[in-house]
């Protein structure tokens, strides 16, 4: 697997990731159930750092052998 295909793995877990954020931001809001609706802000809590990092790993793999490409410094070796 070349990383120009892991990046488009990447791009396709953030979109995932992204709409499943989506769905359970409207479950929050049509909650009436203050205990659920705090149990959900904690699901979507828990999703932000794994779209972010998706997100950055598909550029970082999308761009990796570009010589003008400043990589992430949380990536480096």
């Amino acid at each position: 697997m070349t990383l120009m295909e892991l990046s488009v793995q990447y791009e396709d877990s953030a979109a995932a990731i992204r709409g499943r954020i989506a769905q359970l931001r409207i479950a929050e809001q049509e909650q009436t159930d203050a205990d659920a609706a705090r149990a959900l802000r904690q699901r979507i809590e828990a999703l932000v750092p794994l779209l972010r990092e998706a997100r950055e790993l598909a550029v970082l793999t999308a761009h990796y052998y570009d010589r003008s490409y400043h990589k992430h410094e949380r990536y480096t070796l």
